[in-house]
């Protein structure tokens, strides 16, 4: 017995003294993009350590003894894809009206692992969640625990709005279903002493960054999508109250008034951006804000208030005809001008999965193949301050990779195809 506990002993301390072998993979690619510059690489290795690129080698690199390969030598290998605007928690359709009365957040949460995983494979290894019913909050961390397969996730938690504004979930029910209304903790705040309360409410939740609804929108029962939502007092409480706790914002906003107010209070970036004007764009440019612009989203509410009967409410499709040819011709003219551009879909409006539409619309709006591809590599890295972790492929960076069919330069509707994603080291692959 003496001798046992020796033995034992004696193994818990070599175990604790020893570490842990690294999982080592050869990458073999056919083609590389590391986005570090705009060559692209032929016949490359990348050596893969855990979770980490630990270095990238020219030709087909025999590995030692024992160490897994992925061949890929037959696709186009990218770092792994950015989508900068979604909403994991739920999925547009003929019902959405309803399930915000039938819906409970559990059912919420248990959608978005299904939506996680399909977004994960379509290539897309980090997202922003720009708001729900915070059950993304809880996605997040199943993901980051690895309960569940999904991308990286950084989450607002839930948007800041007006009372009656874009994302006021009251608006348009019965009065008495909703006593007492909701206030700053739901993410509904009027004047400047609120607007603190809500944006210290949610970091204090665990919410990553702060989304502030500057104006109407699209979908919400709200008449109309343009107008202003926010003072400017109450947007500057919320911009300055939230880089007090350290973390960005990003301002939904279709009209110019709007935007341009937000653009003014210092938000980090611009989210749909739909009816902006030349002059507000100007103003964007010289402040450095991002403008992700949702292309995907705007089409695909076109299309269902043009092509199905009854999808939406009449409100709601008035507002939504035109949106898709409207929003193209503003990123048109945003990329003209200079503004910085970051790749975001609003995936949740249209099915996800079906996030990389959003190249086809973004070439389809006048942007150049190498454009497209930093707006959802190295521009949506930085735009969420994780420039020196993801976005790139480069030694000690974030083992996140896609390999499509095609050369993205040649065919930019390749991502719509994608073979097989690393997300942290593990491969998932889709054929």
């Amino acid at each position: 017995m003496k001798f046992s506990r020796i033995l034992l002993l004696l193994w818990l301390t070599l175990s604790e003294a020893a570490p842990a072998l690294a999982q080592t993979r050869y990458i073999h690619c056919g083609r590389l993009f590391t986005m570090t510059d705009e060559r692209v690489l032929m016949q490359m290795t990348i050596v893969v350590e855990d979770d980490r690129i630990a270095r990238i080698e020219p030709g087909y690199q025999r590995p030692p003894a024992g160490v897994e390969v992925v061949d890929w030598r037959n696709y186009t290998v990218l770092p792994g894809l950015i989508d900068c605007h979604v909403h994991l928690e739920w999925e547009q359709n003929r019902n959405s009206y309803s399930e915000r009365y039938t819906l409970s957040d559990t059912e919420s949460a248990i959608r978005g692992v299904v939506y996680a995983e399909r977004t994960l494979r379509a290539g897309f290894t980090t997202v922003r969640d720009l708001g729900g019913r915070a059950a993304n909050l809880a996605l997040r961390n199943a993901v980051q625990q690895g309960w569940i397969p999904g991308p990286r996730i950084l989450t607002a938690g839930k948007a800041i709005s007006i009372t009656g504004g874009h994302g006021d979930y009251t608006t348009g029910a019965r009065a008495d279903l909703f006593d007492p209304p909701p206030g700053f903790e739901d993410g509904i705040a009027d004047g400047p002493d609120a607007c603190r309360a809500a944006v210290r409410h949610q970091v204090r939740r665990g919410a990553d960054l702060i989304k502030v609804t500057a104006t109407g929108g699209v979908l919400s029962l709200a008449r109309d999508g343009r107008l202003p939502h926010y003072a400017e007092d109450e947007l500057t409480a919320i911009v300055r109250t939230a880089q007090d706790l350290g973390v960005r914002v990003a301002a939904h906003a279709h009209g110019d008034e709007g935007a341009l107010r937000a653009i003014n209070a210092g938000v980090h970036s611009i989210e749909h951006g739909t009816f902006m004007s030349d002059l507000t764009l100007t103003h964007m440019k010289n402040a450095g804000v991002w403008y992700v612009p949702t292309l995907t989203a705007g089409w695909a509410v076109s299309d269902s208030a043009k092509n199905a009967k009854g999808f939406f409410p009449e409100i709601v499709r008035k507002k939504a005809l035109d949106i898709g040819p409207t929003i193209t011709e503003t990123v048109g003219r945003a990329y003209r001008t200079g503004v910085k551009i970051a790749f975001g879909t609003d995936a949740g409006v249209f099915p996800h999965g079906k996030n990389a539409l959003e190249f086809h619309y973004m070439a389809q709006a006048g942007m150049k193949p190498w454009d497209i591809l930093r707006a959802a590599t190295t521009n949506a890295a930085e735009l969420l301050g994780l420039e020196n972790e993801i976005g790139r492929i480069a030694p000690g960076f974030a083992a996140d990779l896609v390999a499509v069919p095609e050369n993205p330069l040649d065919n930019i509707r390749t991502f719509e195809r994608v073979a097989a994603v690393i997300k942290g080291g593990k491969v998932f692959a889709n054929e």
